[in-house]
């Protein structure tokens, strides 16, 4: 096998991996509250949103010492050990405990901090900078293809209820455990590479640098991975990126808490409000993977960079939240167990909540697509400190939307994300600009 094809056949094992852990984690995200709302009545007391908080709050914190993490241990072996957390929480809802639910939820923000800094890393030193954006297209394709596997099924086994029962509850969540543990043995597929990351600067000084590399103890690679976290952090790009990443994070705990749990509240929708659940995750799987085969796979075909696809991200998304505005009824996001028989400015329409759904999976992966292929193309060199902070600002503004779902009404949730959104995107846009005036003369970047 070529370097090039190992390469291409590590970033398809990385993705499957990944599909197959979060098929569990994003269907088990998806219903969790849903579920919870079932439990309340017995001795389990937990909240679906205040377990994502705390995910997200560790989370972020976490991604301070993810680079370190990974320098000592290796991207394939940081991705494994995270697996297993991630089994260990979905499995938590086998038999529920309030103690085991919210410890269950710091340790897998201890293990998804580790587990994306180690993808972003590997997604970069498979890559050279021809191929970060078809990279990063195939890996959010095969990502996302996870929201259609694990909805379609809670759509059909939920299909007519009203309520969850706990055999409904313990057969789906054995089943999403197992898919789980499939997805992170995978990982052990993953080859390393022949040659080195082609992202990085070629120069005389190469070989002198691999040697001091392998001379340096693990603690100084730890040291040198913190430093290097602290120092990205205050450079312009960064920053400006991290208002477009603040925005994904805003949206991500929309789209994969919020909005699922305001269709599963609406009794206007009648029998199929839970299944429409699932339904709803599958339309946002379908639109997280158009938009990763779009502009991931065809970038080649792209002569206009980046900023056209983060464009359109967002108008989709705006269309998207002032459909919800009108469909969904304001109180849905907290309403209680025996949902709300509010409306909203019109009648809610199940097809324009399925359209929305769509939408917001397709406006998504723009976004996200465009923010792998940029910081692996700007930080091929620091690529697991440019993703931990990547995810460190994304985590930290998922959580606080997590915080602030459980009391603020939908129209305000909606117009946080509009106010971010537009900033996220004039941010996003200047990088891309300075960026391609830089390497305009010497790179093919607006192939990328």
């Amino acid at each position: 096998m070529s370097p090039e094809s190992k390469k291409l056949f590590n970033i398809i094992i990385l993705g499957v991996a990944f599909m197959f852990m979060f098929t569990a984690f994003q269907t088990c995200g998806n219903v969790a509250q849903t579920v919870i709302r079932s439990l309340n009545s017995t001795d389990f007391h937990g909240s679906g949103y205040t377990s994502m908080a705390i995910i997200y709050g560790v989370f972020s914190a976490s991604n301070l010492i993810t680079p370190s993490v990974v320098a000592i241990v290796g991207p394939q072996l940081s991705m494994f050990a995270s697996g297993l957390f991630y089994s260990m929480y979905i499995a938590v809802f086998i038999q529920p405990f309030t103690w085991s639910f919210y410890t269950a939820s710091v340790f897998i923000g201890i293990a998804a901090a580790v587990l994306w800094t180690a993808q972003g890393n590997c997604l970069t030193i498979n890559s050279d900078e021809h191929t970060i954006g078809r990279n990063s297209g195939i890996f959010w394709a095969l990502l996302q293809s996870s929201l259609f596997f694990g909805n379609l099924y809670i759509y059909f086994a939920w299909q007519g209820k009203t309520q969850i029962s706990e055999s409904d509850r313990r057969t789906v969540f054995i089943a999403l455990t197992v898919i789980s543990l499939v997805g992170t043995v995978l990982f052990f597929l993953i080859r390393k590479p022949d040659s080195e990351n082609l992202l990085e600067d070629e120069s005389s000084d190469d070989q002198d640098l691999e040697v001091n590399e392998s001379a340096q103890n693990n603690m100084t690679k730890a040291v040198d991975a913190f430093k290097k976290s602290f120092k990205l952090c205050t450079t312009k790009e960064m920053l400006l990126l991290s208002v477009t990443t603040a925005y994904t994070g805003l949206e991500l705990t929309f789209f994969s808490g919020v909005y699922g749990t305001c269709i599963g509240a609406t009794n206007k929708f009648g029998a199929e409000e839970k299944s429409l659940i699932g339904l709803s995750g599958i339309f946002i799987g379908i639109g997280e993977i158009l938009g990763g085969s779009l502009f991931g796979l065809l970038s080649k075909n792209n002569r206009f960079g980046r900023n056209p696809v983060v464009l359109l991200g967002i108008l989709v998304h705006f269309i998207a939240f002032y459909l919800i505005f009108l469909n969904m009824p304001q109180d849905a996001p907290i309403a209680p167990v025996e949902g709300t028989d509010s409306s909203a400015y019109i009648k809610p329409s199940k097809e324009i909540a399925i359209l929305c759904s769509f939408l917001l999976g397709l406006g998504d992966s723009c976004f996200n697509t465009q923010l792998l292929s940029i910081l692996g193309f700007l930080y091929s060199e620091d690529s697991a400190p440019a993703f931990a902070i990547f995810k460190f600002v994304q985590s930290i503004c998922a959580a606080v939307a997590f915080f602030y779902s459980n009391y603020l009404l939908l129209h305000w949730q909606l117009l946080v994300m509009v106010i971010f959104g537009f900033f996220g995107t004039v941010s996003f846009f200047t990088v891309e600009w300075e960026a391609a005036a830089i390497v305009a003369r010497g790179s093919d970047y607006r192939s990328i």
